[in-house]
């Protein structure tokens, strides 16, 4: 597959477009008073996750980290959205959860996240799932697992202990067919 060159991230005037043979689509957001049916919910999931997946490219392209993203949304908006950081900042802690609730915090001007949900192209790592717990993010929705990091070299340790501790407030949900495994594959060459 040949990847198109863009302009990645705010700091580099980020463009939109294919890259990589993903195309990022945005639908409207669920807006009504009723609660949302199984497929609206499904959709929901996947527009979030596909922005989340696409911070993940974009990490990469500019060379700000490894391929991972994670959006923040409170009542069906993008707070903000964000991608690994930890070459650019040289920061082993600016993972894409980090980066993401540090920025929500800021924006949102509190440090208790609990009417927002995180969406992460990737299973979570223990120090990311800690910050989730701690910001009270009340859902975690995820893509890729651990071992498909893991499959490129990449760390496949989890935050499952974590996730059996029995943090109520915390819904966790594994998002199938999301193409976000497919990131880590189209972007191997830049790591291995």
């Amino acid at each position: 597959m040949n990847p198109k060159k863009l302009k990645c991230c705010p700091w580099c005037g980020y463009g939109t477009g294919t890259r990589y043979g993903y195309r990022t689509t945005r639908k409207q957001p669920f807006f009504g008073s009723q609660k949302p049916s199984r497929r609206a919910a499904e959709d929901r999931d996947h527009k979030f996750l596909r922005i989340a997946i696409e911070e993940a490219y974009k990490g990469v392209e500019c060379g700000d980290g490894r391929p991972y993203g994670a959006v923040i949304v409170r009542n069906d908006e993008v707070v903000v959205s964000c991608h690994n950081m930890v070459l650019r900042n040289k920061d082993p802690t600016a993972h894409a959860e980090i980066t993401a609730i540090r920025e929500a915090s800021q924006k949102l001007d509190q440090i208790s996240l609990a009417d927002c949900e995180i969406y992460a192209s990737c299973e979570s790592c223990p120090m990311c799932f800690g910050a989730i717990h701690f910001s009270r993010i009340k859902r975690l929705a995820y893509g890729a697992t651990a071992e498909a990091a893991g499959s490129i070299g990449f760390s496949s340790f989890t935050g499952d202990a974590w996730k059996d501790a029995g943090f109520p407030q915390l819904e966790i949900k594994k998002i199938d067919d999301s193409g976000a495994e497919q990131v880590f594959e189209m972007t191997k060459g830049k790591f291995i």
